[in-house]
């Protein structure tokens, strides 16, 4: 209600009217802090669920929405026609900030982004031209480094496999990275790389991945790091199935040189398919921490089928530029994270605490420490 000033001096009367006008905006600050920020998100090949790099973009946008004074949208583009109107709806319909999740979806971002030059846009995974879009990267190189010294370490055969998606510059970084870090902890190891395709439906194709891991055991491939997005899942599926390798069907050449786990708990399925001279099989989860998904047995006192994970922490980046924006400090261009930041790692949890001991952790993140130092220089490519 607006003060009555009739009986009011002309002094007394501008002062109220002053402070009545400072009221009003007072609550219109308020209402509109409490309304807070909308952020939309489009997803890349493979889906929301895909138990890697979509899912912990979400999982990030849902940690700030959850935080308070951010809502949340989202939607699964079939193909970049309908990128392009999905990312479109989300600025006709006044979001604050949208988010494109995968390289595949640079162009469709980078053109609305033009056509909108004040409304903040992000890309996860790829650079964008464009001043008004966060590109949020990664240096994958540095966490792939350290599941392939692992890998090299725990492999009985001497043999190792990286069985990427698509065949792009982006996950030649993650090869790049487990291929040197497997070499610096053996010299003498075999790496084996197979691509699915060159397309993004290599990013969800499971039975070819199932194909190509049997393809990788068949050459003696013990440790298999699969950069694949939701791909992944076949190499699961077929170790899960398998579950080890055995001695009598080894190729040409390879031998068992070592037995580290030996002494770990066995799940009654594995002993029986793996009775004799075997060995167990292993994959290397990416992007989220996957550990999980190789306890065939829903038991983790038992040996788990996945060593480890490079844990590319999409969700933080997603989160940290959410933040941003809800904090009116959103800055477009480029930002990288890595081990020093806490952008990239490995993981470790009840899944593979008796498949990686403590003497190893230790020398891990010794050499955590000299790649955020400068020592050891990681290669991209």
């Amino acid at each position: 209600m607006k003060p009555n000033t009739k009986q009011l001096t002309p002094n007394v009367t501008k002062t109220l009217t002053a402070l009545f006008t400072l009221s009003l905006l007072a609550l219109s600050a308020t209402a509109s802090a409490q309304s807070g920020i909308r952020v939309g998100m489009a997803y890349d090949a493979g889906g929301k669920f895909d138990k890697s790099f979509n899912q912990s973009a979400y999982e990030g946008a849902l940690r700030a929405q959850k935080a308070g004074g951010v809502t949340f949208k989202d939607f699964e583009p079939s193909d970049p026609s309908q990128t392009v109107q999905g990312i479109r709806g989300f600025v006709q319909s006044g979001y604050d900030l949208v988010i494109a999740v995968g390289f595949a979806n640079n162009a469709s971002l980078s053109q609305v982004a033009k056509e909108n030059p004040d409304v903040a846009f992000g890309l996860v995974d790829d650079i964008s031209p464009m001043k008004n879009v966060a590109s949020l990267t990664f240096k994958e190189e540095e966490g792939s480094y350290l599941v392939g010294y692992l890998a090299a370490l725990n492999s009985s055969t001497g043999v190792v496999g990286f069985l990427g998606g698509m065949d792009i510059p982006l996950i030649k970084k993650f090869e790049a990275g487990y291929r040197a870090g497997a070499k610096a902890a053996n010299p003498k190891v075999t790496i084996i790389t197979q691509y699915i395709g060159t397309t993004p439906d290599a990013w969800n194709n499971p039975a070819a991945a199932k194909n190509i891991t049997g393809t990788m055991k068949a050459k003696g491939a013990d440790i298999i790091y699969a950069a694949a997005g939701a791909s992944g899942k076949g190499v699961q599926v077929y170790m899960k199935g398998q579950q080890c390798l055995k001695a009598d069907q080894l190729p040409k050449g390879v031998t068992f040189k070592s037995d580290n786990f030996k002494n770990v708990p066995k799940s009654a399925s594995y002993q029986k398919a793996c009775a004799g001279n075997t060995r167990p099989m292993f994959f290397i989860g990416v992007d989220s921490n996957q550990n999980y998904l190789g306890d065939f047995d829903n038991n983790p006192a038992t040996m788990n089928h996945a060593l480890t994970s490079m844990v590319k922490r999409v969700d933080n980046a997603v989160y940290t530029l959410i933040m941003d924006v809800k904090a009116d400090k959103f800055k477009g261009g480029s930002r990288v994270f890595g081990l020093k930041d806490g952008g990239i790692n490995y993981s470790t949890d009840q899944y593979n605490k008796a498949l990686i001991p403590p003497a190893q952790i230790t020398k891990i993140e010794q050499i955590k420490a000299q790649i955020v130092s400068g020592k050891i220089k990681v290669p991209s490519k």
